[in-house]
Parts: structure tokens; C-alpha cells; sequence
């Protein structure tokens, strides 16, 4: 039997006013996994409503309340590891492996969130006034709009809603209509379990048709005061416009052109299994995945060879099988889009090292590109799959300009053995986030968490995140009665 989830509105599961639904398919099965309500603007409203009512109760609720419901969230999400192995494969073709570091991370940032409620915020200031007591205050800005991704559903579920909530604020969550359950509804249910009040998380879930009227239309709401989401940075454009027209400020956390650089110094096998890594986990669909691999020359003839053999022995197809490395991509659209990109790389000159053939289903196969020339369409565009081109520099100077010449500044991954050659490359690269000695894809729910050009602007994690959905007001004391000129 089909599973079928209802909106989530003021601790209610409802049906969308209309009575519509739409359908959640299985990438790797084509079958229909899940049934989800199809909310209208009518139904973004009555979520609106029910996060600006509980926003009082919630903001005035004592710190150490606050901080037992997120540590209890941890905690149970954690042992729901199955339930989100068995929801993650259904919805997007996640691997085991997978799902149980969505979960881990998860939870980790939920303890961080934990942590937030009960940190320092404000600072005292040296008021200029004689007798005077200057303060400066963070205090939660109402109702926030938290746009969520499919790719790594729990973990950017969880973030979209952690800082948020652990700011005071309430929540109507929108999570993408390839994973509604996973990075939205089952996300509720595990902060609705752990004794979140009813209305502090609201979620509507939506048929593809309706998510830019949908989005509008809470974006547009006087009484949303932030905007977060994670996404591409074609839609996160559009997000951005809307957040911007209605004087609201917004995080935004867009796609990457990544590069992992291996300078002279490298350890090639080691650079080696660190790249396959950063370009093949979650079949290369996440944010931070490598699709640029710049070696040096002088490495480079080894480390084509051995990239190519690790790469080919990586097993793909079903997500269920625990061997598998390489599962299908969210859509079967999708795996075209990137057969497209290596087609139109062949067509202009680009070599094949490995994979390129032909697609199975949502499954393509992990590819391996060299010799990419700049008319190609994945020279610029992100890959987002399984899909890697190796490229050569022969100075620092050449492979830090290579790195910077994309509209993206997500992450970047230096690989070295000499940590202040590691740094002096690191120190050039224009990202928002930068590993030396590591590859590109890493998250910490402490770390600041963000792009910077068309990879995004703000930051989750710590207490940037907290920053970020929190207005600063400057409050005085006057200790004594002022002097006025009338």
C-alpha cells in the first residue's frame, strides 16, 4: 500500500484545502513511493497563521526547555537510523551508507542547536552617555520561510529548521517535491515527538506546478520576517529576488563548480582515494562534490591511471544492495541532463577515461573525463552526478586561477603533504569554505556554512547560524536623568 502524509499546520496533519496530491516516485524503482497533499497559497497561509501564533509562547519559553526538546530530537532521530535508511532510498535513491551520515550529521546539529539556546547573546556596550547602560541584544525575528533540499534530505532538512527554531523563532518549512518526507515531514516528526510545541514547525508539501506560487507566496508574507534555502543557484536567484523585493533577509546556500587541487607535493594515493570520495559520494549529487580535478603535472600520469582504476571499480545500480557506491540519480531526467553534459564534452574534443556509456534507468555510470575544451557546456556547468574531469597545471599560480575561473565559490579541496604550501594556495582560492589536505565535501554543525558569488551569501552553522536568524537591537539604561538643549 502507498504511503500517504498530509500537510503539517499547527500540529495538525491536514489535507491541502483543495484536496489535491502529488506524487513521490522512486528514482531507481520508477514506482510511486509516497502520496503527499498539494498545498495551495491558500494552505501557505493557514501555516502562516499557525507559526505567527505560537511564535509568543515559543520566543518566551525558558532556555533550558528549549535545549531538552533538541537534545531529545537527537536522540530519537538516531534511533529512527532505519526508518530514514528505508525513506531516503525510496525517495531519492540514497544508499545506506548515505542515510546513516545524514542521520549522524543531523543529529549533531541538532545538539549544536542545543547548545545555541543556552549560549551568550548580546554584548554590553561603552555607551557614550555619562550613567548610561548600552546593550547590544540578538532576539528572534518572527517567522522564518526554510526552503529544503532533496540531495541530502535529513541532514539539510534539519539544518534549514535547527538555527531557526533554537533562536526563537517559528517555522513554516517548504521541503523540494523530489523528497517531501524525508527532508520535511520526517524531520517534523522527530522534532514533534521530542515535545516541540504544535505550530512552532509547520511543513507544506506541494506538487511540482505549484512551488513558485507556493514559494511567492510565503516569501510574500508580511509576517515571514527571514528566508533560508539550499538549492541551485538558478532557483536560489529567484528566492533571492523574492526575499529581497519584500526587504527580508535571506541565507542562501547555492551550487558549487568544486575543485580539488593536488599540488606537487601530494601523496598521489591518498589524493586519489580523497577525490573519488569528494566526486562519487551520493553518486556526486551534493553541493560541495567535486567535478573538477586539477593535478599536477607531475603527478599527473599516475594519478589519471589510478583515479581511473578506483573509479571503475566502484559499484552502481541498486541502493539497497550495501555494496553499492553508485545509485541512481534523483531523476531519470537528471541522469540525462548529465549523459547530455558528456555527450556535448565528447563532441567537442574531451577524452573518455572511463564510464560515458549508457544510461540504466535513473543510473549513470561513474564517468571520467580529460581534455575538456572551454565551448564544452560542462566547462562552466555543474555536473551534479557521477561525472569528473582531470585537468593539469604545471605552476600554483596556474591551478589557483583554474579554481577561481567559475561564477561558484562553494568549496575547495587542496591536496598536499607541506601544510603551509597547502595554505599559501588556500589563502588565493575565492570559496566560502576551503580544506587543506582533504577533499571538498565536509560539514560541521559548529562550522560557518556557506558560498560566497553565485554559490550563495550567509551562513548556517554555530553561531553564525544563530546570527542569521536573529535581529541585533541596541538597548540602553540610563542610570540617571538626561540634560536636553530645550
Amino acid at each position: 500500500m502507498t504511503l500517504h502524509r498530509d500537510l503539517l499546520i499547527g500540529g495538525k496533519d491536514l489535507p491541502a484545502t483543495s484536496g489535491r496530491t502529488a506524487e513521490d516516485v522512486n528514482p531507481y524503482s520508477s514506482q510511486v513511493y509516497a502520496t503527499v497533499a498539494a498545498a495551495g497559497v491558500e494552505d501557505v497561509t493557514r501555516a502562516v497563521d499557525a507559526a505567527d501564533a505560537a511564535f509568543a509562547d515559543w520566543a518566551a519559553l525558558g532556555p533550558a526547555q528549549r535545549r531538552k526538546i533538541f537534545l531529545a530530537a537527537a536522540d530519537l532521530l538516531e534511533a529512527r537510523t532505519d526508518e530514514a535508511v528505508r525513506i531516503m532510498a525510496g525517495e531519492v535513491g540514497g544508499t545506506r551508507p548515505w542515510a546513516m551520515f545524514n542521520v549522524g550529521l543531523a543529529a549533531n546539529i541538532l545538539r549544536e542547536a542545543a547548545a545555541a539556546v543556552t549560549a551568550p547573546r548580546g554584548e554590553v556596550l561603552s555607551a557614550q552617555e555619562e550613567g548610561a547602560l548600552g546593550l547590544a541584544v540578538r532576539e528572534p525575528v518572527g517567522v522564518v520561510a526554510a526552503f529544503s533540499p532533496w540531495n541530502a534530505p535529513v541532514i539539510l532538512g534539519v539544518r534549514a529548521v535547527a538555527a531557526p527554531l533554537a533562536a526563537g523563532n517559528t517555522v513554516v518549512m517548504k521541503p523540494s517535491e523530489d523528497a517531501p518526507i524525508a527532508c520535511g515531514l520526517f524531520v517534523a516528526d522527530v522534532l514533534r515527538d521530542a515535545g516541540l510545541p504544535d505550530g512552532v514547525l509547520n511543513v507544506i508539501t506541494n506538487a511540482p506546478e505549484d512551488a513558485a506560487a507556493v514559494a511567492e507566496a510565503l516569501i510574500a508574507d508580511e509576517r515571514v520576517r527571514a528566508v533560508n534555502f539550499t538549492g541551485s543557484t538558478g532557483v536560489g536567484r529567484i528566492i533571492g529576488v523574492h526575499a529581497a523585493r519584500h526587504l527580508k533577509p535571506a541565507v542562501l546556500e547555492l551550487g558549487g563548480k568544486n575543485s580539488v587541487i593536488v599540488l606537487d607535493d601530494a601523496d598521489v594515493d591518498y589524493a586519489v582515494d580523497a577525490a573519488v570520495f569528494s566526486v562519487f559520494m551520493n553518486s556526486g549529487q551534493i553541493c560541495m562534490s567535486a567535478d573538477r580535478i586539477l593535478v599536477h603535472e607531475s603527478l599527473a600520469e599516475e594519478f589519471k591511471a589510478k583515479f581511473t582504476a578506483k573509479t571503475e571499480s566502484l559499484a552502481s545500480g541498486d541502493p539497497a544492495d550495501p555494496h553499492t557506491v553508485v545509485g541512481p540519480l534523483v531523476t531519470t531526467d537528471a541522469a540525462r541532463r548529465v549523459a547530455a553534459l558528456v555527450e556535448d564534452a565528447v563532441a567537442k574534443g574531451a577524452t573518455v577515461l572511463t564510464g560515458g556509456a549508457t544510461l540504466e534507468g535513473a543510473v549513470h555510470p561513474a564517468t571520467v573525463l580529460t581534455d575538456l575544451p572551454e565551448d564544452a557546456d560542462l566547462y562552466h556547468g555543474e555536473a551534479f552526478g557521477p561525472l569528473a574531469v582531470i585537468s593539469t597545471f604545471g605552476t600554483d599560480d596556474e591551478a589557483i586561477a583554474f579554481a577561481n575561473a567559475t561564477e561558484h565559490g562553494l568549496t575547495c579541496g587542496i591536496i598536499t603533504e607541506n601544510g603551509t604550501h597547502g595554505l599559501r594556495v588556500a589563502r588565493r582560492i575565492r570559496t566560502g569554505i576551503v580544506h587543506i589536505n582533504d577533499q571538498s565535501v565536509a560539514d560541521e554543525p559548529n562550522a560557518p556554512f556557506g558560498g560566497f558569488k553565485a554559490s550563495g551569501y550567509g551562513r548556517f552553522g554555530g553561531r553564525w547560524g544563530i546570527e542569521a536568524f536573529s535581529n541585533t537591537r541596541w538597548v540602553t539604561l540610563a542610570t540617571q536623568q538626561a540634560h536636553f538643549p530645550f
